[in-house]
């Protein structure tokens, strides 16, 4: 379904409520202003009627506003269930042709050590890809299966973070510095260490596939009030529109044709962070100055309860100096 589509039953709808408008404030001005003398002499059930037929007029109205709004809504979704399905088959089935041809290639030739080494390698990184497209279309199901209460238990978000960041060097080939990670002293949140390990992963492949070369992901950990955590992934890559900051946590959702053209993707990654996140009993928010000047990326969540006593103790002294 095309992005024109959309625009004929949005058309209708917006007629359609002109007209009921229209004939509304016709009505009124015909009963009240024309037929004035006959109108004062109206008893009072007919002025009930009277109001009970602009009542029915201002909810016919209000419904066709909102069954537009509702079928623009629901055609633009189908818009990004239609992409993401053009994703997946994109995704699925060009490793799946890369590595018949290897294989092929691999049971008709009888090739040198490295060069079928460097097949082996390839149909790898291929299986790898296949396994990362089901990862996340299982992740996204099971992110929002069911809302659960955030567990109690403590993480350490300087292991998690730290995994979360070799994983992505790994896989994309990065060096050392490509992604650094920066916090004054361990800190630990309440929550499920694998969820937390999956949000991390996405806001960094993210970082990183929509940076230009060279890559530079920065991310901080630190302590903020309240009894939060604050983990910030920061890059300097193409950035978000602000218009799109508050859609791109959706499903399917996918900003602009310009960055789908930079990078592939399923538009289920921050998806699952959002859900994630929320099952800690934490937020995360996007922030970028605009295209081409980076993003930011927060998610904050509940200190678990040493990092909170640990940070009371250290407050002590200060406050005790204060007095």
């Amino acid at each position: 379904m095309t992005r024109r589509s959309i625009g004929f039953p949005l058309t209708i709808g917006i007629v359609l409520t002109l007209i009921a408008v229209s004939l509304a404030v016709g009505w009124q001005i015909l009963v009240v202003a024309d037929l004035g003398p006959v109108a004062r002499g109206l008893t009072t059930v007919q002025w009930l009627l009277i109001g009970l037929g602009s009542l029915f007029f201002i909810l016919i109205i209000v419904g066709l506003v909102g069954l537009c709004a509702w079928v623009v809504r629901e055609m633009r979704v189908n818009q990004r269930q239609q992409a993401f399905l053009d994703a997946v088959t994109h995704e699925m089935k060009t490793p799946l042709a890369s590595m018949r041809l290897f294989l092929e290639t691999l049971g008709r030739h009888d090739l040198a050590p490295d060069r079928r080494k460097a097949f082996l390698g390839r149909m790898e990184e291929d299986v790898e890809r296949l396994e990362h497209t089901v990862t996340q279309v299982l992740a996204a199901a099971r992110s929002e299966a069911s809302v659960r209460r955030p567990r109690g238990g403590s993480v350490d978000l300087v292991a998690v973070l730290t995994e979360s960041i070799e994983a992505i060097r790994d896989r994309h080939g990065l060096a050392e510095d490509a992604i650094r990670l920066e916090h004054e002293s361990p800190v630990a949140a309440a929550g499920d260490p694998v969820e937390l390990g999956v949000v991390f992963r996405n806001l960094l492949e993210n970082a990183v596939k929509y940076s230009e070369p060279p890559v530079e992901v920065r991310v901080r950990l630190s302590l903020s009030g309240e009894g939060r955590v604050q983990v910030e992934i920061a890059d300097r890559g193409i950035g978000i529109e602000r218009r799109e900051l508050r859609k791109i946590f959706q499903r399917f959702y996918r900003v602009g044709r310009d960055v789908q053209r930079h990078a592939a993707g399923l538009g289920l990654g921050l998806f699952i962070v959002g859900n994630l996140v929320r099952r800690q009993g934490g937020r995360v928010v996007a922030r970028s100055e605009g295209s081409g000047r980076g993003s930011r990326f927060v998610v904050t969540l509940r200190a678990a309860e040493a990092a909170r006593s640990r940070r009371a103790l250290e407050a002590a002294p200060q406050a005790g100096r204060a007095v």
